[in-house]
């Protein structure tokens, strides 16, 4: 603490243009847009682009069975699945842009999309 009466008043301008820099990167970067529509894809193909404003469930037929999608305001799960571990069904609710869950047995995959993405591509 006594070195804080060396400072002149361009450094306390720099330490401040850095502190704002700092906090307008993290906010740009870190952000994740709020998701738009549920896309549900079997074997990769898009076969429902799903509006996250009101309440809806969707059913696609895959190898296995059929599979129930649920979405709600700003929401969608993967509710009933056929598949044996049931990993899509545990994901829950997926709320954020970007988010997937993917039922590989039945070879569906339910995705939030936003305008943006937050990475290139995804496979399975």
């Amino acid at each position: 603490m006594r070195a804080l009466h060396l400072l002149r008043a361009g450094d306390w301008l720099v330490l401040l243009v850095a502190i704002v820099a700092t906090l307008a990167a993290a906010r740009s970067l870190w952000r994740s847009d709020v998701p738009e529509h549920a896309l549900v894809r079997l074997r990769g193909e898009v076969v429902a682009r799903l509006s996250l404003d009101k309440p809806a469930e969707f059913r696609v037929r895959g190898p296995l069975g059929e599979t129930l999608i649920e979405v709600q305001p700003g929401r969608a799960r993967v509710a009933i699945d056929p598949g044996p571990r049931q990993y899509c069904v545990k994901q829950g609710w997926l709320t954020r842009a970007g988010a997937v869950a993917i039922c590989a047995p039945n070879e569906i995959s339910l995705q939030l999309d936003a305008r943006r993405s937050l990475y290139d591509s995804l496979v399975y």
